[in-house]
């Protein structure tokens, strides 16, 4: 048994309220080096009468560890606890500060938990599990009102540029509503729709006014309530670590410098604003000049971004917001801004934009999820890039399991690419089976899909600007069977619980393996799911109870035979079976 890998801390990930009755406790160990683990639990104040031992199962594993984990309701919603570890014939306690071959003879050197608050339980809004966003880029989603284009639109379909524009506007997002019903969309998350001078408008003039080439506060209220309508929810994009160039207090820095009564709404290090050598003499997003960096620890700063936060929710009912180049913002700002957006909206959905690991911004106090690259990564390495076989694959999924609360993954918003990435045929080099695998795993895995504006009519592009191109609406040019293939996809999700929301177990993922099988239950009810990441038709043989499983996408029927399922699936393909009854 080695200890030296045993980890547990009563925090963060490791000891958590799920909900306002339950604590998930859990446990790190060497992988492969124990049997068995159990929880010894008990409330302080009547140890005797209440100590009992809770079996632990193995969640998840990485490379490297195991990870258990167990379900525990103290009766008075506080706990203390310590670990039984076992490993065959040998078996060792863990307290809170050592390890002990003698059992803990009361609760006073043992963990705590000392209470589960209400108030402090993390619980993102219920709906983002059952939800399926659609990102939608508006200068290049449809021209619905062409009276209020730039002035230099070109024709639509043209080559993407930085600079051009080609009259996308929200007016046309309402135009094809219809196209993110049938497809099966729940969810549209926008990127910016307030008034700035370029394409993408992440250089904000100002936050309070839709940019007039999108339309106006009627036409987004037109939209939102013709969503709503339809049980599509709405995510606004906020960006709030920096401005644009030409935000109001932003120009009046530029022009007075240090007098500007503004000057300490900005990190300036030297006056007057200029570039030297590449770097400007204030802070902003990266190197670029044009995206001052806002001070979030000034007041007036603070207060004129909450009122925005609050401003669209309540007036436009919008159901929640990205936030841009999020990790570079000041946790005390985002506590007041979760804190100022529940208040407006408790079912609100806060989503930031972060690209790593992300346990400090996912504790309750700040966001409900975050954009899960990490996830993107692992699928991209091993449907895509092929740099990581089917049980590194696994522990990279094991690993992001591990290092959040189960609420937090269950909401985690899981693309597979975006604006600022590659579309995701061309990474698969216009291979569209392995797009599908990879769809297929981001679709019966747990946490809300995002589909990429065009993906699912097979639009592809290079990185930024290619990655931005227009939205194709002639049918005869669209990938029709693809798009068949999301709709499909989309409603064996919705159709099947355990997808959004149950466990997962691999069973199938060996190294150097490019088959891939693991099971998600939920309530009795069990989907087997298989991936054959391979130029070459393969069989996998997995265990299953019942006389016959039902392949959803196929529809085909497997008949089990002695307690086995055997399934051939051609190159780069999939099968999600679900019992015969």
């Amino acid at each position: 048994m080695l200890l030296e890998a045993i980890y547990h801390r009563p925090k963060l990930n490791w000891a958590y309220a799920y909900d306002y009755e339950t604590l998930h406790l859990r446990l790190r160990t060497k992988k492969n080096d124990l049997t068995e683990v159990y929880a010894f639990v008990g409330d302080k104040y009547m140890w005797d009468q209440s100590k009992e031992l809770i079996p632990m199962s193995l969640m998840i594993s990485d490379e490297l560890f195991d990870y258990w984990e167990c379900a525990y309701q103290p009766p008075l919603r506080r706990t203390r606890y310590g670990f039984l570890l076992k490993s065959g014939e040998e078996q060792i306690w863990m307290t809170e500060n050592e390890f002990t071959r003698e059992r803990p003879s009361g609760p006073e050197r043992l963990f705590e938990f000392p209470f589960i608050n209400p108030i402090d339980v993390f619980t993102p809004p219920a709906w983002v599990k059952e939800a399926v966003f659609y990102q939608i880029f508006p200068e290049r989603f449809a021209n619905g009102d062409p009276s209020i284009s730039p002035k230099d639109v070109l024709p639509w379909g043209g080559k993407p540029e930085r600079t051009n524009f080609f009259g996308g506007d929200l007016q046309g997002v309402i135009d094809h509503l219809d196209h993110l019903s049938e497809l099966g969309i729940t969810g549209i998350y926008f990127t910016p729709l307030f008034e700035a001078t370029t394409n993408h408008k992440y250089d904000t003039a100002d936050y309070m006014k839709i940019d007039p080439h999108f339309g106006d506060i009627a036409t987004v209220k037109k939209l939102v309530n013709a969503c709503h309508e339809r049980g599509i929810r709405v995510l606004f994009d906020a960006v709030f670590n920096h401005a644009g160039k030409t935000f109001a207090p932003f120009v009046d820095v530029l022009e007075k410098g240090e007098k500007s009564r503004y000057k300490d709404w900005f990190h300036v290090r030297e006056y007057p604003l200029q570039v030297k050598d590449g770097v400007p003499t204030y802070d902003t997003f990266a190197f670029e000049p044009l995206m001052p960096k806002l001070n979030t620890e000034n007041p007036e700063v603070k207060e004129y971004l909450l009122k925005v936060a609050e401003f669209w929710i309540k007036e436009v009912g919008i159901d929640g917001w990205r936030l841009d180049v999020a990790n570079e913002v000041d946790h005390h700002f985002w506590r007041d801004f979760r804190k100022t957006v529940k208040a407006a909206n408790p079912d609100a959905y806060i989503l930031g934009e972060i690209w790593h690991e992300s346990s400090g911004w996912l504790q309750g106090d700040q966001f409900d999820a975050v954009m899960n690259y990490p996830f993107t990564e692992a699928v991209l390495d091993f449907v895509v890039r092929g740099t990581l076989d089917a049980a590194g694959f696994a522990h990279a999924i094991g690993k992001q399991l591990s290092r959040y609360p189960q609420q937090a993954s269950e909401v985690a918003f899981n693309l597979l690419d975006s604006h600022d990435t590659p579309r995701l045929l061309t990474l698969c080099e216009g291979n569209k089976a392995k797009m599908k695998l990879a769809a297929l795993f981001q679709f019966t895995y747990g946490g809300t899909p995002c589909i990429y504006y065009g993906d699912e009519i097979g639009l592809d592009g290079e990185m930024d600007p290619d990655s931005r191109k227009c939205m194709e609406w002639d049918t005869d040019k669209q990938d029709r069977e693809l798009f068949k293939f999301y709709r499909e996809l989309i409603a064996v999700r919705k159709d099947l619980a355990p997808l959004r929301t149950g466990s997962i177990r691999f069973l199938i993922a060996e190294a150097g393996g490019s088959k891939l099988a693991y099971e998600r239950k939920l309530d009795g009810e069990t989907v087997l799911v298989l991936l054959n990441n391979y130029d070459a038709g393969q069989t996998f043989e997995v265990s299953a109870p019942g006389s016959a499983w039902q392949d959803r996408m196929s529809g085909r029927t497997y008949k089990t035979e002695s307690g086995k399922l055997a399934v051939k699936l051609p190159s780069y393909g999939y099968a999600v079976l679900t019992e015969s009854k």
